[in-house]
């Protein structure tokens, strides 16, 4: 393949635009349309969607990443495998769960100031997939076993308190959790991937309830609802303790936290390359999470 269309199709696809390629590269916009027609022509199949912002295909997003995981094998090799860490501005695409991103993966990216992430949130659940499908280099998720060609190492757990306000306990659960207040009491749902909320159910109650529930697919707006008596939800432990210490948000049953283990995803083949990015990942982990524990069912 001409590494230079694919570097080409890899900066429309971050920067939305042939414009932008075109600033990024040093090109003309002819020059950009025409190395991503001859790219096009080379794979057989249309690689971007030319919008407004431009996306890439399925094919177009495999190639970009295929792109980015070159240039980071070619980074290292170049320093003759001496530096234990990718060159400045070398791009590294990651799939991450919205909470750990809220809690604890920010200090890793801050540990490699010099270089640049493109992350993808999905839920722990399913943010291997994009490392199965080839679109990411790396990724937190709640699965143990590897993707193919893939290590895993663990991360820790990440504990949750299912919590809500004093006002809204004392409005749904004026005496106790009951099956009836439980199954009219507003829940909070990141999204239809979100299943904590049935898990923790499950575990402490016995039973798993479907209350109407507010659709809040962002972490820090998961608290923020709670405070204000919106719902009751899993949030993140580490996010809400100053919350629970104090008292602007109560645990739902005391002493029951639901864990989730996470582990780090990363292809076998970048294990040398992407070596700065674990150990960064790791750390950051282990100053937030708790030890790795064994898988329990939910």
């Amino acid at each position: 393949m001409d590494y230079t269309q694919l570097a080409t199709l890899a900066a429309i696809l971050r920067s939305g635009s042939f414009e932008g390629a075109a600033a990024e590269l040093g090109l003309t916009q002819s020059a950009v349309s025409q190395r991503l027609k001859a790219l096009e022509e080379r794979i057989g199949a249309q690689l971007v969607h030319r919008a407004q912002p431009c996306s890439g295909t399925d094919a177009g997003r495999r190639l970009a990443v295929h792109a980015d995981n070159v240039a980071l094998l070619e980074h290292a090799l170049d320093d003759d495998l001496r530096a234990l860490s990718p060159r400045p501005q070398t791009r590294i695409r990651v799939a991450v769960n919205a909470d750990s991103l809220a809690t604890w993966f920010v200090n890793a990216m801050a540990m490699l100031p010099d270089h640049l992430f493109d992350l993808v949130v999905d839920d722990q659940d399913f943010s291997a997939d994009w490392l199965r499908r080839g679109e990411v280099m790396a990724a937190v998720t709640a699965l143990e076993s590897p993707a193919p060609g893939c290590d895993c190492r663990p991360l820790g757990t990440l504990e949750y308190t299912a919590t809500s306000s004093p006002s809204y306990m004392a409005r749904h659960f004026p005496d106790r959790i009951t099956p009836e207040a439980m199954a009219r009491a507003p829940m909070l749902l990141f999204d239809q991937k979100d299943h904590l909320q049935k898990h923790w159910m499950k575990r402490y109650l016995g039973k798993v309830f479907t209350p109407p529930h507010h659709g809040l697919p962002s972490s820090t707006a998961f608290v923020e609802a709670s405070l204000h008596g919106l719902g009751w939800g899993m949030n993140p432990t580490a996010l809400v303790k100053d919350h629970l210490r104090a008292g602007t948000l109560v645990p739902l049953l005391p002493n029951a936290p639901y864990e989730t283990p996470l582990f780090w995803q990363t292809p076998r083949l970048l294990g040398t390359a992407l070596a700065p990015i674990t150990q960064a990942v790791r750390k950051a982990a282990r100053d937030v999470l708790a030890p790795p524990q064994k898988k329990t069912a939910p």
